[in-house]
């Protein structure tokens, strides 16, 4: 067991901030000596662990309290997110520090932009919270789950892919290929949760961000068939 300061002075939060921590629920000390001292066992440091790294990424201590307390939540699986969004953001300081010299030897002069965007980190971090928050979504797939499943359904799923797929010879914005993402949110509406246009949204985005669902929904509709499922669901969102 380390004491709070002994915690300080090892991860370099303060006292005040682990003291908040503790206030709003986000890491409650393991155990408070009947002198009022707090006590963090390795378990409670792991989470810190977690929390800090959350917050290097610029995570809200709201959204990291409803990913660390998602009973599905998975400490592995997160940190392999953690380091993807990491190396994206050491390859974005990298492009800006280049663009700074480039800046310093010629000028303001055809100023590239490109260096500031942020949206792919962006990306990332909608399929973290997407995946790991405590969202009325992930509540009410828990409960349907709970009243049972068919076997089958992973996949009819799998051949709403399978028939997208099929479509790509078309342009993402065609009806037929529209109609069948509107079959895809209702199928997921019917079968998971609610689906609604942002959740179609993120789950557009993890299709292609995400290797396994890329890899599983490719091997149903083809190479190619995550990507063309993403430009369509962005299509048909925008459009509603």
């Amino acid at each position: 067991m380390r004491t709070v300061n002994e915690i300080s002075k090892l991860t370099g939060v303060s006292v005040r901030t682990l003291h908040h921590y503790d206030a709003i629920g986000l890491l409650k000390p393991t155990k408070v000596t009947p002198a009022g001292y707090r006590l963090y066992d390795d378990t409670a440091l792991g989470r810190l662990q977690n929390i800090l790294l959350f917050r290097e990424l610029q995570f809200s201590l709201k959204d990291i309290k409803a990913i660390l307390d998602n009973p599905s939540f998975n400490s592995d699986e997160a940190l392999t997110q953690q380091i993807e969004l990491l190396e994206l953001q050491y390859k974005r300081i990298g492009k800006l520090i280049s663009f700074a010299r480039e800046i310093k030897r010629n000028g303001v002069i055809n100023m590239d932009f490109n260096a500031f965007n942020k949206s792919e980190i962006e990306k990332y971090k909608a399929e973290a919270k997407a995946k790991w928050s405590n969202t009325k979504e992930y509540k009410e797939y828990e409960q349907r789950k709970n009243n049972g499943y068919d076997s089958d359904t992973a996949n009819q799923m799998m051949n709403i892919f399978s028939e997208l797929g099929a479509l790509k010879i078309l342009p993402p914005d065609d009806k037929a290929v529209q109609d069948k993402i509107g079959e895809l949110q209702s199928f997921i509406t019917d079968s998971y949760y609610t689906c609604s246009n942002q959740t179609l949204h993120t789950l557009g985005q993890m299709y292609v961000n995400d290797e396994r669902f890329k890899t599983n929904i490719d091997k149903a509709g083809g190479e190619g068939t995550a990507e063309f499922a993403n430009r369509a669901i962005e299509i048909f969102c925008s459009g509603k």
